[in-house]
């Protein structure tokens, strides 16, 4: 099998759902810091935090995918990822590992539920499914606009 053929994924769980990004949108993983909140973020974004000197926006996956919300806890961690525009973090319940799927296990989301664009599809597993991100539309065109705004304004 060559390294085509294999979907490489950043698995990290939120409860006991597990979700992924692929590697190549990932830049760190980190332990959970304080978050500043946003004023005039959208609803899915917490706050931001200071990384290496970087403002970066911590948007709330829990909210997106209509979990239960949960104060933070010690020992949670953030995943450090970037989007077409801007890093983003989001908080994750712990980071189990990088996981190398063939691409045939791999089910994309147009061919699953349509309206879910905020996903990139599913890994098939023998015990379960994962499901993978697609940050570069996570946000809504209002929310990234809205989100630009509130960045802006705290920068300045």
């Amino acid at each position: 099998m060559s390294p085509e053929d294999l979907a490489q994924l950043v698995v990290f769980t939120l409860d006991d759902r597990r979700y992924a990004l692929p590697v190549s949108a990932v830049d760190r993983i980190s332990f959970s810091v304080e978050v500043t909140p946003l004023p005039r973020a959208p609803e899915i974004v917490t706050g931001v935090i200071n990384f290496s000197g970087r403002v970066i926006p911590v948007v709330n996956i829990r909210r997106r995918f209509s979990l239960p919300e949960r104060d933070a806890a010690l020992g949670d961690i953030l995943v450090i990822a970037h989007t077409l525009h801007r890093p983003v973090a989001m908080l994750a319940d712990q980071v189990t590992g990088v996981l190398q799927a063939a691409a045939s296990r791999v089910v994309l989301q147009s061919n699953i539920v349509p309206g879910m664009d905020y996903m990139a599809g599913v890994v098939k597993l023998d015990d379960g499914i994962i499901l993978i991100h697609d940050l570069d539309r996570f946000l809504s065109l209002e929310e990234e606009s809205q989100l630009g705004r509130a960045m802006e304004r705290a920068q300045s």
